[in-house]
Order: structure tokens, then C-alpha cells, then sequence
């Protein structure tokens, strides 16, 4: 594999503007030629660097929270069933991962069925994730503020609930399915995995490519977090149940990270799309922001896959008392540890519907 040239990278990282531009070019006007700043080839191989070991955290991480929920079958609370799923869909994410780091290290090497399928694990994995804890934030908002413990953890619906949230995530995922297509862009040498809407597509196209999934897939359900959890919070404090406090806690920050960690991509995105459809003015000063926000930004949302288990692991403490119940189990380490550990802790043996992993 060759190291990219400036002008390649530069080429690489414009290939955006060849494929949804359509106004027609006036040749007859010397205009200079837009060239973005390329990024040297050792930030490209640190951005490789990073998602590898994203990679390696997440199937580590996301392993132990599907064996803890999955070992507690008793324990599981509604919650569990959630926070489960969101930890294998950064599973399936994470698979992709080394791909992604090698693109981003040289080029797409992969073909088109490895670029749409890679391309529609990270549209699932961010849509089911904002959809998973959007649900969470109701069952919450159900349990804490009306009471309804009985209401919120019946299986029967929350099943059918995980199965609407995997379909609408898959739905939200289609246009990548249709328009992700790999390809060779003008001028340049390197082949990229990207969005090839064509020159023969109306700017209503566009539109319905990137407003419809981010209004319906992260928007909406964002709004449905904010509102669940700030109702919800105010009515615990005026509360003293410091259990449901510190679940909580726990709940607050894999939103707060999320949020964190998607949000400025989701942002970049936004203006990406009203800059490309001509509701903001382009300028070349514009595009290389943009670009250079949406490539920054989209390292900060893959690594998402690996912060919820770290999360769980320093503030979920019930978690952690599960983890070690399966190792006291199975002979790893002794019972005397785990006793020790659960008198320093305020760990509570009773049975019942609790939650495993907050």
C-alpha cells in the first residue's frame, strides 16, 4: 500500500463535492480550483491507530455486559433488556471497525457489498443506540414518576418493543443501502466509499436523504430523552430514594456520553446538508470547515461503541457485583473476595426484579 500524496489526500477528502454538486460549471469564468487541506499521512495512521483500539475495548467491554445480563436471567429488569441490546449492536459495529481503519489509512479496498454493509452497521448501531435509550428514558419516566414498576417490566411488550427499534433502525438505514456505492472520483487516484446520489437528482433527493433520518431517528427521540429525564430528575429530588438515584446515575451518564459523542457529528452532518442544497452559501472556506469537521467528529461518534461498558464498570456498582459473582462462580476468584468486596460496598442481596447492570 503507497502512502497517499498531498494532492491525493486533498482529492480523497473533496470527493463529497463531485457527487452532489449539479450546478452546471461555467468554464468561461477563470475560477480557482477549491482544494481542501490534506491531513499528513501520521494523523492518518493515529485515526487508524484509534479505531483499532476502539475496536479491541468495545468487543472486550460489550462482551462482559451481554455475559453479566445474560447470566442474571432472573434479575433482569426492563432496563437490562435495553442497555443489552445497545451493547450488541457496538458489537456488530465494532466488527467493522478495522475495516474502516484501513480505509482511512489508505483507501476502500473492499468492494461494494463490504462498503454497504459497513456503511449500514454504523447507520443501525447510532440509530438503534438514540432509539434504545430514548425507551429507557420512558420506562424511567413510567417507573419513577407514576410508580408503574408492574406496567414497565412486563417481557411480553418490551421484546416486541426491541424488535420495532432493530426495524425503524434498519428503516432509517435504507438510503445508505441505495446511494452508498464505491467509487473513483474525478481527479483522483484513490477509490472511496461514499454517497453517489448522481448528477440527475433533484435537491428534494437530498433533502429526504438526511433531513427524514435525523429528524425521525435522533431529533424526535432526543427531545423524548430530554423531556423524560428532566421530569423525571426533578421528581427525584424531591424524593429520598438514593437506589434510584444512583440507578440514575448511571442511566444520565450513557446518555450524557452519547450525546457527547454524536451530537457534533450530527451537527456537521446538519450544515452539510444545507450547505450542499444551497440553503447556506458554499464558499471554499465553508467546505474545508465542514469537511474537516465531519472527518474529526465521525472519530469521536466510533468511539462511542466502547464507552458504555467503562461507564457501567466505574459507576455501576451493581454491575460490577454481577461481574463478580460470575468469576466467584466459576472458580476465578474465591468467595472470600467477594464477600469483602459487597461488606465495602452498600451491595444488596435481595431478590426481586432488580437491575443487573445499574
Amino acid at each position: 500500500m503507497g502512502v497517499l500524496s498531498g494532492d491525493d489526500l486533498a482529492d480523497l477528502f473533496n470527493y463529497s463535492n463531485y457527487m452532489y454538486d449539479s450546478t452546471p460549471v461555467d468554464f468561461s469564468i477563470d475560477v480557482e480550483p477549491c482544494r481542501p487541506e490534506s491531513a499528513s499521512p501520521v494523523v492518518r495512521y493515529i485515526v487508524a491507530f484509534i479505531y483499532c483500539l476502539v475496536c479491541l475495548m468495545s468487543l472486550v467491554g460489550n462482551s462482559l455486559v451481554v455475559l453479566v445480563v445474560s447470566y442474571n436471567k432472573c434479575n433482569r429488569s426492563v432496563t437490562d433488556v435495553y442497555l443489552l441490546n445497545l451493547a450488541i449492536a457496538d458489537l456488530l459495529f465494532a466488527l467493522a471497525l478495522p475495516i474502516w481503519a484501513i480505509y482511512r489509512a489508505h483507501e476502500w479496498i473492499f468492494g461494494l457489498v463490504m462498503c454497504k454493509l459497513t456503511s449500514v452497521l454504523k447507520e443501525v448501531n447510532f440509530y438503534s443506540g438514540i432509539l434504545l435509550l430514548a425507551f429507557i428514558s420512558i420506562d424511567r419516566y413510567l417507573a419513577i414518576v407514576y410508580a408503574t414498576r408492574a406496567a414497565t417490566e412486563k417481557r411480553r411488550w418490551v421484546k416486541f418493543a426491541c424488535i420495532g427499534i432493530w426495524l425503524f433502525s434498519f428503516l432509517f438505514s435504507l438510503p445508505v443501502i441505495a446511494f452508498r456505492d464505491v467509487f473513483q472520483p474525478p481527479n483522483s487516484s484513490q477509490r472511496v466509499c461514499y454517497e453517489n446520489i448522481g448528477w440527475n437528482k433533484t435537491d428534494k433527493w437530498r433533502v429526504v436523504l438526511r433531513i427524514l433520518p435525523q429528524t425521525f431517528g435522533f431529533i424526535v427521540p432526543l427531545f423524548i430523552m430530554l423531556f423524560c429525564y428532566g421530569v423525571t430528575v426533578h421528581r427525584l429530588f424531591q424524593t429520598k430514594n438514593s437506589q434510584k438515584k444512583k440507578a440514575m446515575k448511571v442511566i444520565l451518564a450513557v446518555v450524557l456520553v452519547f450525546l457527547f459523542c454524536w451530537l457534533p457529528y450530527n451537527i456537521s452532518l446538519l450544515v452539510d446538508t444545507l450547505l450542499r442544497t444551497h440553503v447556506i452559501v458554499e464558499t471554499c472556506s465553508r467546505r474545508n470547515a465542514i469537511d474537516a469537521a465531519l472527518s474529526s467528529t465521525e472519530i469521536l461518534g466510533f468511539s462511542h461503541s466502547c464507552m458504555n461498558p467503562i461507564i457501567y464498570a466505574f459507576i455501576g456498582q451493581k454491575f460490577r457485583n454481577n461481574f463478580l459473582k460470575i468469576l466467584s462462580t466459576h472458580g476465578i476468584i474465591s468467595k472470600e473476595i467477594l464477600i469483602r468486596y459487597r461488606k465495602g460496598s452498600s451491595f444488596s442481596s435481595s431478590t426481586g426484579n432488580t437491575s443487573t447492570t445499574l
